[in-house]
């Protein structure tokens, strides 16, 4: 049963492969498009092998990259496409329209100016259920970034559970934007993976031993350049 299972994913993964590259081949408008891989992005066990989403992605939403967002894997990126696609955000006139689709905006009932309640409406769909395992991804990272501070002021009001809604109201806001406007992420602290921030933290060793041993400048670019190809080797 596991490798009839195993022969019945892969045929899945080729038809997703099939699909993509015929809306993306029969589109000038998109097939222009092309950014470097991103070495440094996880690939998690359930992403389709064989397939570089990464281009493919950056690609169907028309040089649009959403795997800038921290927390935004290989199969948020897959779900948005195949739940919503570009074409399906654009009919949002608004943010506010596309969080209410995804019911991740409050539905709040006030009488006499008061609120008296706010909470989430009921229902789901694959996409909410997507953005809430990113945001618990990005409420797990270890590094601060603003998406990340975000959850953890939340989570230290009012919880875990409000955090990862309000997180991923932000996340649909996000998307929205950059979709629908052609609004480049930034974010101002530089989030780097996790083989970045080794490879930094290596060069930083490196360096103040180096000043320890007091060499020269020439003998410090010497030996930059013998630790990056040593690097790039292993």
């Amino acid at each position: 049963m596991y490798k009839n299972l195993q022969s019945q994913i892969k045929e899945c993964d080729l038809e997703i492969e099939k699909l993509l590259h015929e809306q993306i081949d029969n589109d000038h408008n998109k097939k222009q498009h092309y950014t470097d891989p991103k070495i440094h992005k996880r690939v998690n066990k359930n992403t389709p092998k064989n397939i570089d989403l990464n281009l493919m992605g950056y690609q169907y939403f028309e040089g649009v990259d959403l795997l800038k967002i921290e927390g935004f894997s290989y199969q948020t990126l897959l779900i948005l496409m195949s739940e919503v696609g570009l074409d399906g955000i654009k009919k949002f006139s608004t943010a506010n329209q596309f969080e209410s689709w995804l019911r991740l905006t409050p539905n709040n009932k006030i009488s006499g100016g008061k609120v008296l309640n706010s909470r989430i409406p009921k229902g789901s769909n694959r996409l909410k259920i997507a953005l809430r395992n990113a945001t618990n991804a990005i409420g797990n990272l270890k590094e601060s970034t603003p998406l990340r501070d975000f959850f953890h002021r939340i989570n230290f009001r009012k919880g875990r559970v409000s955090a990862i809604n309000a997180t991923a109201r932000k996340l649909g806001v996000i998307i929205w934007n950059m979709v629908a406007k052609n609004i480049p992420y930034h974010n101002p602290k530089e989030y780097l993976y996790l083989d970045e921030k080794r490879k930094l933290a290596v060069q930083k060793r490196f360096q103040k031993q180096v000043e320890n041993y007091q060499f020269s400048a020439n003998d410090f670019n010497l030996l930059t350049t013998w630790f990056l190809i040593i690097y790039k080797k292993h």
